[in-house]
């Protein structure tokens, strides 16, 4: 039988499993890895598929090549090159993935597989005798002289699996993990009534903000937006976010600034108040700030006298007010005549389509969970907002101290208190990268230690329904305990691991944090 009749066959079988003949005769799937010819036993066989687009992992072992999307599930991607010790090869249009459920599937990587055999039990001998480059553990049999091969081996995945990823059945038993989020204490959660947590961006070079509780969500904008004829020059249009329609604001065109084409770090903020949402795009996102109410003083009346739009409420002192942040009001946003214009059109336009109220979308949002998103290297990783202390720039020098944990980078000043820094890629066992005015330090309290993390970049804050929220594939002790949760946004192509901030110090570390911090 050819590859090609082969995935044919596997066409059928996604769905219905591959069936023996009903006979003595076992079948076999034969494929090429390396130099060496292997088999595995049809039954376990699920589907046979190309190579997919990978999410990489950290913490994971090296043979996993990541995780991918096979039909709205994660599926692990493992490389039986890496698994015998191969040498690595680029892929082909002949490599593929045998997709194995032994109790989970997982898809190994093979150069090409050759065909279906059909063998007779007296054909299929014992491995004690063999010497190969192949660990003869991970081998149930070999099969002599079928499918024009010499030689066979017969693969004994369960073996395998358990060899590769041993930490899988202990991650699975330790009652420690929750595939859910792990609550946070009290104190982490607890709020500063004498300070002021705020979303910054930027706009012609200016920097504003806004209280973090007006923000819902920050998403990059949108390939389509519907234009509303008529409406007021800086009402951008409308835009389609998670079935639900959101007028968009230009805050450049509301603020009479130079025009300019969106870019790869425009964002759309997402602002609500009560049922109504807007969504005001930026030309970046910055930061999130936790700065003191003391700090923070009325806008001048003299410069807030406009009726229609008294937008900017406040100005924030930063740096000994060497740096100024205008605060921008919701309320006075949603009651410029141009957003209620947009505002109504939306309403007609949702009672129309669907007959949903607002009460009907307020009830929807409660099974969301509203996340940070931000990068390194190529993937994607959440966390919880209610997380996150702040965001901010990574400063031009990190002060070293001598006999610092490894773990930590250096300290700053923040606000006058000592932060400790961690690079969040060494932690996570990836490669470093020179530094970037797109890093951000996000700061999380861990344990009542407030702890800064460098990331690559802060992409986006986003609100993720809870039904594509799934236990994330356990591949290690450490790996279960970070990243045990996945958002999985298949529309999207998007894989999003959400890592549990509490987790990232361990306990035996924390006591070197807190002395840094003292």
């Amino acid at each position: 039988m050819t590859t090609d009749n082969l995935e044919a066959q596997q066409g059928v079988l996604g769905d219905e499993g591959l069936e023996a003949e009903e006979s003595d005769t076992r079948q076999f799937v034969t494929f090429i890895a390396g130099d060496e010819v292997f088999a595995v036993d049809m039954a376990p066989v699920q589907e046979i598929i190309r190579v997919p687009e990978v999410v990489k992992v950290p913490l994971a072992p090296h043979t996993l090549e990541g995780l991918a999307n096979l039909r709205g599930k994660v599926l692990p991607i493992i490389s039986l090159r890496r698994v015998f010790g191969f040498d690595e090869c680029a892929y082909n249009d002949s490599t593929r993935a045998v997709v194995i459920d032994m109790g989970q599937p997982l898809g190994f990587v093979v150069d090409r597989v050759a065909s279906v055999v059909g063998v007779e039990p007296s054909k299929i001998e014992g491995v004690d005798s063999i010497r190969s480059t192949v660990n003869t553990e991970l081998l149930s049999g070999l099969i002599k002289d079928v499918g024009g091969h010499a030689m066979i081996m017969v693969l004994d995945f369960t073996k395998l699996i358990a060899q590769e990823f041993a930490d899988i059945a202990a991650a699975a038993r330790n009652s420690g993990i929750s595939s859910g989020r792990s609550e946070t204490s009290e104190a982490d959660d607890e709020d500063n009534s004498d300070e002021l947590q705020l979303v910054s961006f930027e706009v012609a070079q200016q920097e504003y903000a806004m209280p973090i509780e007006d923000v819902q969500e920050i998403v990059q904008i949108p390939e389509e937006i519907i234009h509303v004829p008529h409406s007021a020059p800086h009402v951008m249009g409308i835009m389609t976010l998670r079935n639900r329609l959101l007028p968009l604001v230009n805050l450049r065109r509301m603020f009479d600034l130079p025009a300019r084409d969106d870019d790869d770090r425009s964002r759309v903020v997402v602002v609500a108040l009560g049922s109504d949402s807007v969504g005001i795009v930026m030309d970046s996102v910055n930061e999130v700030l936790r700065v003191a109410k003391s700090d923070v003083d009325p806008m001048p009346g003299l410069l807030a006298q406009d009726g229609d739009l008294a937008d900017i409420s406040e100005i924030c002192r930063l740096e000994k007010g060497k740096r100024l942040v205008s605060i921008i009001s919701a309320g006075n946003l949603f009651k410029h005549s141009g957003v209620k214009e947009a505002l109504s059109t939306v309403g007609k336009m949702e009672q129309k389509e669907s007959g949903e109220t607002d009460v009907d979308l307020e009830e929807e949002n409660t099974d969301d969970e509203q996340v940070v998103v931000f990068r390194l290297d190529k993937e994607e990783f959440g966390v919880p907002i209610d997380s996150v202390q702040e965001i901010v720039r990574v400063p031009e020098e990190l002060t070293r101290v001598p006999k610092a944990p490894s773990f930590v980078e250096g300290v700053i000043n923040l606000r006058g208190a000592v932060l400790p820094v961690v690079d969040l890629r060494r932690r996570l066992g990836m490669p470093s990268v020179e530094r970037s005015d797109r890093q951000r330090v996000m700061v999380f309290l861990i344990e009542g230690l407030r702890t800064g993390f460098i990331v690559d970049s802060v992409a986006e804050v986003l609100m993720i329904h809870k039904a594509a929220i799934e236990p994330a594939p356990q591949l290690s002790n450490e790996q279960a305990k970070l990243l045990a949760r996945m958002a999985n946004l298949e529309k999207q192509k998007r894989m999003i691991q959400l890592l549990e901030p509490s987790n990232l110090i361990e306990v035996k570390d924390r006591a070197g944090l807190a002395r840094l911090a003292a």
